[in-house]
């Protein structure tokens, strides 16, 4: 009677305890939410005002050099502003797409890479070297090679994209995964888990900081290589058409198709930031933690 009537107030402070502690986690999660919001408007208004400030500190002519009423006005206002929309909504879609195939081919090889470098010390330093040396050639004077060997269609641009992405994304996820605690490790060993236990509960979950930052660093990543694979291998998109806009002089589409591609990384950018900083206020974590 005694130990049931002493375990009855212990379960009801337990209980309140995890309510306050989820009220607590819900709380920072909206915190991290609204802070990520505004961040998110601020990115904006900051672009805006550092696009006209160029423009008017350096008088460039504004028949080359388009500022923000004149990209709408091309995109809303003047009389073929539907057509306009339709073509930059178009190519941003097309190059949103060859984006996506770079960012899942490299963000997949650098999840690969950084588990069997945390597998297998020796598997690090064989592939990290060729790695680095590989990051350490531009990009450009290898796409001959990369176009010659794959052609010019979707492989090309899963390449491209991929190579552009896997670099940093390896060395955030591989750096996340090294941060777990050595008695975190001996725990798992003293019940009999191996490496691969390790991994899979203590390094992964300890990893998402930076698993995190790696994603938010890979989507400008992916885009921009995108981009290039479309002006150097496949065409279409916002990369195939800025040559055919310059050689014509079609600055204000020119201008349009930029703008449209940078506010699309940013607001991609920002949602991912949103969605971590939430994610890991509700876990305790600190977010953007990562390298």
């Amino acid at each position: 009677m005694t130990g049931a009537a002493v375990s009855v107030p212990a379960v009801r402070t337990a209980a309140r305890l995890d309510t306050q502690l989820r009220k607590q986690a819900r709380a920072a999660a909206f915190r991290a939410l609204g802070w990520g919001l505004l961040t998110f408007l601020g990115t904006i208004v900051a672009v805006l005002v550092i696009w006209w400030g160029v423009l008017a500190l350096f008088n460039v002519s504004p028949m080359i050099a388009k500022g923000p009423v004149d990209v709408w006005n091309y995109l809303f206002t003047v009389p073929a502003a539907a057509d306009n929309l339709a073509i930059v909504v178009g190519n941003l879609s097309t190059t949103l797409g060859h984006a996506v195939i770079g960012f899942v081919a490299g963000l997949v090889a650098a999840l690969v890479g950084a588990s069997l470098f945390q597998l297998s010390k020796g598997i690090e330093n064989a592939l990290m070297p060729m790695a680095m040396l590989l990051r350490s050639v531009p990009l450009v004077a290898m796409a001959p090679v990369i176009i010659l060997v794959f052609g010019r269609d979707v492989t090309t641009v899963a390449v491209i994209g991929g190579i552009v992405v896997l670099f940093p994304a390896l060395v955030n996820i591989a750096f996340g995964l090294k941060s777990t605690s050595p008695q975190q490790n001996d725990l798992v060993e003293v019940y009999g888990g191996g490496a691969l236990t390790k991994l899979r509960k203590i390094a992964m979950p300890s990893s998402l900081p930076s698993f995190f930052a790696a994603v938010r660093i890979s989507v400008p990543g992916a885009i921009t290589g995108a981009l290039l694979a479309e002006w150097l291998a496949v065409g279409g998109g916002v990369g195939g058409t800025m040559s055919a806009y310059i050689s014509q002089a079609k600055y204000s589409a020119l201008w349009a198709s930029i703008v449209a591609v940078t506010v699309a990384a940013i607001v991609l950018y920002n949602v991912i930031q949103i969605i971590e900083d939430v994610v890991l206020a509700r876990m305790g974590m600190s977010p953007r933690s990562g390298i």
